[in-house]
């Protein structure tokens, strides 16, 4: 079997900024509001481009930092709620996109968590020799499906795209993974496509396919699920928080990863955080933050870091990492 390690990111947010100000001309709200409750300052808004168009430029980024061409590429995975359509998918639009002539591409639907499914289905191609190197992201134009008029979603989701490049190898760099869901408690974050409107169904004059969340549940679910995937990986491989150098969480609230930190009596400096400047970007959030630890130089080679999520279905997941960038 190979071992597979991650050897470029990339990331990309729309240039378009929305501070906590400008939302609340939209809705009841503060900016001291917003920041007390989740941590949030600014978030990254689309003027226009889709799913596929950030998830293109970061993957060119991606190409670049691996300094790989798109033809080398033969996987190619992206993580989407808010893809440009229902067919094609939003990975053969970047493949289109990108000249990745020999790659296979499709999207996975795991919320907030999609960018941790995809890697765990790329590693499973890459460690049994099927594919030799995979282009995983995760993208979101959640601003789409956001209800502008639901101040306790609307102030929460951004839009952005982060991606790796993984290769198959002798040098083991993702150590562990794992990934699960929760569908009995699918209805506590939710977003619909269309309605079923036929001709023996008149569908739903109030249908809307916008994001609806019961934030009290998801907020305790969180908690206890990144604190015990976290301890759960750390177990399995026989490792302590000392010897992590970072902890990258699904960047919904700071005030879920603040609990988790409490709950695990850990340094809060192993916690990578910057949802302050990009909000809630689902799939794109892990993505996003491990490739901009990469562009600061905080990690290098040998460092260990654990990947968590959470989301819609619900799903979770983590991974253990150690970091073969050398730069």
């Amino acid at each position: 079997m190979n071992e597979v390690q991650i050897i470029g990111t990339g990331s990309y947010a729309p240039l378009n900024i929305m501070t906590n100000h400008q939302l609340s001309e939209l809705v009841d709200t503060s900016d001291e509001w917003i920041v007390s409750m989740t941590g949030i300052k600014e978030r990254h808004i689309s003027q226009g481009e889709n799913t596929s168009d950030l998830a293109t430029k970061a993957a060119l980024e991606a190409l670049k930092d691996a300094n790989v061409k798109a033809e080398d590429i033969d996987l190619i995975i992206v993580a989407s709620t808010s893809p440009d359509q229902f067919v094609p998918a939003t990975a053969c639009l970047v493949q289109g996109n990108i000249g990745a002539v020999n790659a296979m591409a499709f999207d996975v639907s795991a919320a907030c968590t999609g960018f941790i499914f995809a890697l765990n289905i790329a590693i499973q191609f890459l460690k049994t020799g099927e594919r030799t190197r995979a282009l995983i992201i995760g993208a979101e134009v959640l601003s789409k499906i956001v209800d502008w008029t639901d101040r306790n979603t609307c102030i929460l989701f951004g839009d952005g795209a982060g991606a790796a490049i993984l290769e198959a190898g002798t040098k083991k760099g993702i150590i562990s993974i794992n990934s699960a869901s929760q569908g009995q408690k699918a209805r506590f974050l939710t977003c619909p496509t269309v309605d079923v409107k036929n001709t023996f169904a008149k569908g739903n004059k109030d249908f809307k396919s916008t994001i609806s969340m019961d934030g009290k549940e998801i907020f305790k679910f969180a908690v206890k699920i990144i604190a015990s995937s976290i301890n759960r990986i750390l177990k399995e491989n026989n490792y302590t928080l000392d010897d992590i150098k970072y902890v990258v969480c699904h960047q919904a609230n700071a005030r879920i990863i603040d609990l988790v930190v409490r709950r695990l009596k850990a340094d809060k400096n192993k916690f990578f955080v910057n949802l302050e400047r990009y909000g809630n970007t689902s799939a794109a959030s892990i993505a996003i933050a491990m490739d901009e630890m990469n562009k600061k130089k905080l990690l290098k080679a040998g460092d260990k870091i654990i990947l968590v999520g959470f989301g819609g279905g619900l799903t979770y997941g983590a991974s253990l990492i150690e970091w073969t960038i050398n730069k």
